[in-house]
């Protein structure tokens, strides 16, 4: 953590809506006058798509499931590293994983394929989106360095569900495809990303109203209007919750650390708690600068 040049990390598993999540906070950034230099958790695997292809490949061949959600799968060390001189110094490098032509066309890399390493700075704030950002293991401690930190956090289905129908339609895989990733993706899943959160300040998770229970047939997302979301705060102290409720009609505390809010008003309620955060963070850092 650093009071001169603070960290936001949003975690989440693959499907789970950190992308929508980003959006807010570049809103937030924008209408705030907030400059945000943005790193990508996929920036940081270690194996470019048709590396990663023969990986699964041979790990399968061992009876070993091997996935994009281990340890071994990333450069976990150098992500730290890339945090520890951010928090250190305000600068660090990046690159991108392209995941489509028209990534492709805008870098002028193919598809599966990372960018060269490039150096960032002078910016307010640190914002990392991805699979790892508060992961612990004996060989790195994320979660330390970062100053905020979110969890999304759908229910199970829901998550599933998400990932079928993006995957399908965004990248091109069936869903036979989509459903294999998933079951070979879930001994990682419940070792390397449930356990990130248990560190994170505030999760967000939404919960559907109506029937998942086969996610795999599912033909539609549910929507927002058709869930409801769980916010919960691991440290309450200083959330102005009767603010908040009377802010969101409809809502109610489920338990002292927890507000339920309705889904169609995720951005919202993204915005009324996070916005005196982020403030918080970067008039502490103007003040120090």
């Amino acid at each position: 953590m650093s009071k001169k040049h603070p960290i936001i990390s949003i975690t989440g598993s693959s499907g789970s809506g950190t992308s929508t999540i980003k959006d807010t906070f570049e809103k937030i950034f924008l209408r705030e006058k907030v400059t945000a230099s943005f790193i990508e958790g996929d920036a940081f695997h270690k194996y470019n798509r048709a590396d990663m292809r023969t990986k699964i490949e041979e790990a399968t061949a061992r009876g070993v499931d091997f996935t994009h959600f281990h340890e071994d799968a990333n450069e976990l060390e150098t992500l730290e590293s890339v945090f520890r001189e951010y928090s250190q110094t305000g600068g660090g490098r990046m690159r991108h994983y392209i995941h489509d032509e028209i990534e492709a066309e805008k870098h002028g890399v193919a598809p599966g394929n990372f960018t060269e390493w490039s150096e960032f700075g002078d910016s307010d704030v640190l914002f990392y989106e991805g699979l790892h950002g508060c992961v612990v293991t004996d060989k790195v401690n994320l979660a330390q360095h970062s100053d905020l930190k979110i969890g999304v956090v759908p229910v199970i289905n829901l998550e599933w569900i998400q990932k079928i129908h993006r995957d399908k339609s965004a990248r091109g895989y069936s869903t036979e495809a989509v459903t294999d990733t998933i079951l070979r993706r879930m001994p990682d899943y419940v070792n390397y990303i449930c356990p990130q959160f248990s560190h994170t300040d505030i999760n967000f998770q939404r919960v559907p109203m109506v029937d998942t229970s086969n996610p795999f047939i599912a033909r539609w997302i549910p929507t927002p209007a058709e869930s409801v979301l769980v916010i919960r705060f691991a440290n309450p102290h200083g959330i102005d919750f009767p603010y908040l409720l009377t802010m969101m009609e409809g809502s109610w505390m489920s338990r002292a650390n927890s507000i339920v809010v309705p889904g169609d008003k995720l951005d919202i309620a993204m915005q009324l708690i996070l916005t005196p955060l982020i403030n918080q963070l970067v008039d502490r850092k103007r003040r120090l600068s």
